[in-house]
């Protein structure tokens, strides 16, 4: 049990939130800081300032993951390990992934200023490329030290530049070592902001996250035939765009229909010869599909196969449909869910369990250590956009959980798994 509640410095982690916001700035607020790019070496080397000056013990591996760690007074004891990411989309937000960063480095800001002794080692991590916008898929860096990606899997990436991950990774200078890989890990905890309305909604101050939804992602290209605009005859066309748009009417409607969980996402186009003259002779387009009961995930995505085969063979294109990223949903640890509502309740805070619809690092860190996430409210949802927003007072109530949930789990009377 915790002897007395612990308080982040509220006015300190929105600071270092601001330092952060500086770092690929945006016109409206955001930040464009994609992963192994010059700006995410900039906030990486800041991040590292930070681990320092706090009297971290810093390492760097072989993904780039970097890790701070504060020494517990048992030094066989397995290490609790608090984080998320520092790489935005291409227009994200200030909040994304950075909120569990720099929390968790407030938290041990606390814990060292106070003096406070614990058993249990902590490390704060950083994880690379967790959006996956510059390099498919997303969360390379903890799936690799998770084992579902192998190291030749992750280096060979290449970005739409034809960049190529490690090449890009040992240009930034944090290609480190594979020996730095965390591991004896006793838990895992991430603090996140929800990207979604309901907290908002139903007027609460915390998420406990259960689990993550699992994820397809599909490029499907279309071919018809490249024309000119204005002599081939509209009944004579075989137009590609018009094809791949009655396709994704299609994937709306039929994923509707499943239940009010269900998501199937069109977030990238391209055309050839995308010439305003010209009809379009080739489009190409992304699916996401999510859910949270892999059964169902599993059926959508036949469904949404069988019926775009149907449209494109009604249309006389031709359709290639790949997968380019899979993976099923993941289910967090009980005993850690009960002490996140336990830390909740002890401080006041309102709270809801709920599934989240977004990836994130937990996802993959389940697989090598029992794993819960906390999230705070999004102002209207927003996330993945400049418009991003979580307020002071939810960043602080979020914190603060984080903060004697981690004083819990590397105290000295701690469950065992």
């Amino acid at each position: 049990m915790i002897e007395q509640i612990q308080l982040v410095n509220i006015e300190r982690l929105m600071n270092t939130i601001e330092e952060s916001a500086k770092i690929g700035q945006l016109d409206q607020g955001g930040i464009g800081r994609l992963a192994l790019t010059d700006e995410d070496k900039h906030m990486r080397d800041l991040f590292i300032h930070w681990l320092e000056s706090t009297g971290l013990t810093v390492r760097v591996d072989d993904f780039g993951n970097i890790y701070g760690r504060r020494e517990g007074k048992n030094s066989e004891a397995a290490a609790v390990l608090i984080g998320s990411h520092l790489d935005t989309q291409p227009e994200g937000g200030r909040y994304d992934g950075i909120l569990g960063v720099l929390s968790g480095l407030e938290v041990l800001k606390v814990l060292q200023e106070n003096d406070i002794e614990l058993e249990r080692a902590i490390e704060l991590v950083c994880f690379t490329n967790e959006e996956g916008a510059r390099f498919e898929p997303p969360i390379l860096g903890a799936g690799g030290l998770a084992g579902v990606f192998n190291e030749d899997f992750v280096f060979t990436r290449q970005d739409q530049d034809g960049k190529v991950f490690l090449d890009e990774l040992q240009r930034i200078g944090y290609h480190g070592s594979k020996e730095n890989r965390a591991d004896n890990i006793y838990s895992y905890l991430e603090l996140h902001i929800e990207q979604g309305p309901v907290l908002e909604h139903e007027q609460l101050d915390i998420g406990i996250v259960t689990g993550i939804q699992g994820m397809n992602w599909l490029e499907v290209k279309v071919t018809g035939q490249a024309d000119h605009a204005g002599p081939t005859p509209m009944n004579r066309r075989k137009d590609a765009l018009m094809a791949a748009a009655k396709m994704m009417l299609e994937i709306k409607e039929t994923i509707k229909k499943q239940d009010d969980e269900a998501t199937a996402t069109v977030g990238r186009l391209t055309l050839l010869p995308n010439s305003i003259n010209c009809v379009p002779g080739e489009a190409v387009f992304s699916v996401d599909i999510r859910h949270s009961v892999d059964a169902v995930r599993e059926h959508l995505l036949e469904t949404v196969k069988q019926k775009i085969c149907m449209i494109a063979a009604t249309e006389q294109v031709e359709l290639e449909v790949n997968q380019i990223w899979e993976t099923p949903a993941s289910y967090f640890s009980t005993e850690l869910i009960q002490c996140i509502s336990d830390s909740a309740d002890q401080l006041g805070y309102s709270h809801r369990q709920m599934i989240s619809g977004a990836g994130h690092d937990a996802k993959y860190m389940s697989k090598l250590a029992p794993t819960a996430m906390i999230f705070v409210p999004s102002v209207e949802g927003k996330s993945h956009c400049q418009e991003e927003f979580t307020t002071q007072e939810a960043i602080e109530k979020g914190a603060n959980v984080l903060l004697n949930v981690v004083r819990k789990l590397a105290g000295e009377h701690v469950p065992a798994y």
